[in-house]
C-alpha cells in the first residue's frame, strides 16, 4: 500500500500580513496598518514578546465564558482594505473573532491557480461553504467560470465586494444563496456538471431557510453528490478542514472514493510563519487531487 506522507504547508509573512507572537492561547497578527490580538486554541506554548506588544493591539477580542467581545480602538476603521497574495480583500472584526481572511489558504490559493493556469479548455468550478471569497477569486483570476454557494448573505456580500476590490466583479462568478446540499441537488437535476470542486465544510451551520449542517451527519452525502457533479474530464478537488478531531488522511479516504485511482492527492496541515520563521501556528488540514 502506497502511503501518502502529509505536508506543511506555510504561509510567510508579507507586506500587508504577519504572524507577529503566538501562546497562551492567542494569536497576535496585523491586518495592513492594524495589529490585533485573538484567541487560538492550537497556540499551547509561552508567547514570546512582552506584555506590552500584546497589550498596544489597536483590536483584541475577549471571550468571558459565552460572552464574547472586541476592544477596538478609537483609531480603527470599522472595515479596511489590504493586499494579499494576488487580492485585495476587506478585513472587518466580526463578533465570531474572524477577520473574513484565513491567511493560511494562500497555499491552497496559489495550487488552484496553478492547475487552472495549464488548462487551455473553460473550467467550471464549485466552490462551496465559499465565505469571502478567497479561493472563488483565486479560480476566476486564473481563468475558470465559478459558482460560489454560501448560506449566508452577508457572506456573499462580502466576497462581492472583494471582487470588486480586485477589480474581479466582471469575472463569470455565480454568487448563490443557498443550502450547500439543497443547491447540489439543484444542479444534478439541472444536469450541471463542474470540472473543480472547492469546500471548506464546517463542523454546524445554518442555510438560509434555517437548514441544518452537521459535518458528521452531512459530509458522507456532501461527497456523495460531489461525484455526481463532476464532469467526465475533472481537473481538480480540493477538501479544507477545520473541524476539530478530524484528520487529513481521513478527508483523503473520502476524496479517493469520489475520484478513485487516478491523479494525484496532497494531504497535510495549512499553517502561518511567525515573522521571525522559528514557529509555526497549525490552522488546519486540507486534501486535494488533482488530474495529472
Amino acid at each position: 500500500m502506497k502511503i501518502n506522507q502529509p505536508k506543511t504547508q506555510v504561509t510567510e509573512s508579507s507586506a500587508d500580513y504577519e504572524l507577529i507572537d503566538s501562546g497562551n492561547g492567542e494569536k497576535l497578527e496585523r491586518f495592513g496598518k492594524f495589529v490585533l490580538s485573538r484567541p487560538d486554541p492550537q497556540a499551547l506554548w509561552p508567547k514570546r514578546k512582552e506584555s506590552s506588544v500584546w497589550e498596544n493591539a489597536d483590536a483584541i477580542f475577549h471571550r468571558e465564558g459565552n460572552e464574547t467581545e472586541w476592544e477596538i480602538k478609537s483609531h480603527v476603521p470599522g472595515k479596511w482594505q489590504i493586499n494579499f497574495g494576488e487580492l485585495s480583500l476587506r478585513i472587518k472584526p466580526t463578533s465570531f473573532k474572524h477577520t473574513g481572511l484565513f491567511p493560511e489558504q494562500l497555499s491552497n490559493w496559489q495550487w488552484i491557480e496553478d492547475c487552472l493556469k495549464s488548462e487551455k479548455r473553460k473550467i467550471s468550478v464549485l466552490n462551496l461553504f465559499a465565505y469571502t471569497g478567497g479561493a472563488t477569486l483565486s479560480a476566476a483570476r486564473a481563468g475558470a467560470e465559478v459558482c460560489h454557494v454560501d448560506g449566508s448573505k452577508k457572506a456573499i456580500d462580502w466576497a462581492r465586494e472583494n471582487a470588486e476590490l480586485s477589480n474581479l466583479d466582471a469575472k463569470p462568478i455565480r454568487w448563490i444563496l443557498d443550502d450547500v446540499i439543497s443547491f447540489m441537488k439543484k444542479e444534478l437535476r439541472r444536469g450541471r456538471r463542474y470540472d473543480g470542486i472547492i469546500m471548506d465544510p464546517p463542523s454546524f451551520g445554518r442555510g438560509p431557510k434555517s437548514e441544518k449542517w452537521k459535518i458528521e451527519e452531512n459530509f458522507l452525502e456532501l461527497m456523495s453528490l460531489s461525484k455526481d457533479l463532476l464532469s467526465d474530464n475533472p481537473l481538480f478537488f480540493l477538501v479544507n478542514g477545520y473541524v476539530a478531531g478530524y484528520s487529513a488522511i481521513a478527508y483523503e479516504n473520502s476524496l479517493r472514493e469520489v475520484v478513485g485511482n487516478s491523479g494525484e492527492i496532497e494531504i497535510g496541515e495549512l499553517t502561518i510563519a511567525e515573522t521571525d520563521g522559528e514557529r509555526l501556528l497549525p490552522c488546519g488540514i486540507f486534501a486535494r487531487w488533482k488530474n495529472v
